[in-house]
């Protein structure tokens, strides 16, 4: 990981703590109150800003701008691969529609999660006219246009729609990822001919490893012309400490106005295994950033009425109550032991399969 100056953490944090001030003062003071639109509406003439949070209605949960898109979507998203992690096909379709029911419209998924399983699932839970009412996300492995074009193709079948709302590149987690998907014949040639097509609306990317990959990517993109609509990233109370996406990406991407999607607010089990914090002290730190979507895992109807829990009654950690979970995680942190996604292979399901790169064979 690349060393940086004392002046560019400092640079970086004062980004940060400046658009944390602000996203309080919306969520606690600014909040609009107005009817739920659905998926397909563009924000108001002179939008709020990316991750400012705009109350629907009494009882749901609160929705943020998604960057430069100008897309409202629910502050809280449904992580996919859960989905395929549950008792069964039944309860994803009761947690999907319950969700939905209050405010939680942003779906997560990926061509890979559970051999297809999962997008299999939220393609059944989105029947019957639910579709209108989900913002659907999924992600591709391939690396080369032919491999990502014929993932997107069945991961369209599996959904049972005929246009993804976002669709991000998936673990770029190697500092040849970048080239790789923008060279001739790379995974974006596939995703922008999708886009024109109408298959797509929005291109993001997705990674978890370490921040230089992410900025090295979004060079890559400016050095071909392309801006991302979204990118996904680590966003956790020990991730400030140690190769932190929060003090070195998160800047850029609000320069930027790109939306930022937050995940492993929890490090999946291992950063509540620390026993320094609660779930609910994760959740709420990762909300009170300037992301606009906090994806988070819901396998069960417990854990979704926990998530809803804090999402309905939402209130952004004060300076101090951050500093107060900072200082609890900062020694374990130090290490990277308890976000194994970023120190092992645990997480990286490119690396254990690599044919995902280059093939739609799951």
């Amino acid at each position: 990981m690349k060393t940086e100056s004392d002046d560019g953490h400092a640079v970086g944090r004062r980004a940060f703590l400046t658009v944390v001030g602000a996203t309080a003062a919306a969520a606690c003071g600014r909040a609009t109150r107005e009817p739920r639109s659905s998926q397909t509406d563009v924000a108001a003439p002179v939008p709020p800003a990316p991750g400012t949070t705009t109350i629907t209605s009494s009882g749901t949960v609160p929705r943020r701008r998604l960057g430069r898109t100008g897309v409202l979507v629910s502050m809280i998203g449904v992580g996919g691969y859960h989905l395929g992690r549950t008792r069964d096909e039944a309860e994803a379709i009761r947690i999907v529609r319950t969700a939905l029911d209050h405010g939680i419209d942003f779906m997560d998924n990926s061509w890979d999660y559970n051999g297809g399983v999962s997008e299999e699932r939220l393609g059944k839970a989105l029947a019957d006219g639910h579709r209108d009412r989900a913002f659907v996300m999924t992600k591709l492995d391939g690396r080369t246009a032919a491999s990502a074009a014929g993932q997107l193709e069945q991961s369209l079948r599996r959904l049972r729609t005929d246009r993804i709302d976002l669709v991000q590149v998936h673990e770029v987690i190697r500092m040849t990822d970048p080239a790789r998907v923008f060279d001739k014949g790379g995974a974006m040639e596939a995703l922008v001919a999708a886009q024109k097509a109408g298959k797509v609306r929005f291109i993001g990317f997705t990674g978890h490893k370490d921040p230089n990959i992410h900025l090295a990517m979004l060079k890559m993109a400016d050095d071909h012309g392309f801006r991302f609509d979204t990118v996904q990233m680590p966003v956790n109370v020990m991730d400030w400490h140690y190769r932190s996406f929060q003090k070195e990406v998160l800047p850029v991407l609000l320069q930027k106005d790109i939306g930022v999607l937050g995940m492993k607010a929890m490090g999946d089990h291992f950063i509540l295994d620390s026993g320094a914090v609660t779930a609910r002290e994760c959740l709420r730190y990762s909300l009170s950033t300037p992301v606009s979507v906090l994806i988070t895992g819901i396998d069960s109807m417990e854990i979704l009425d926990q998530a809803l829990d804090i999402g309905t009654h939402f209130e952004p950690m004060n300076e101090s109550e951050r500093q107060a979970v900072l200082a609890k995680t900062a020694a374990l942190a130090q290490t990277g032991s308890y976000e194994r996604f970023k120190t092992s292979t645990h997480f990286d399901s490119t690396t254990q399969h690599p044919q995902w790169l280059e093939s739609a064979q799951i």
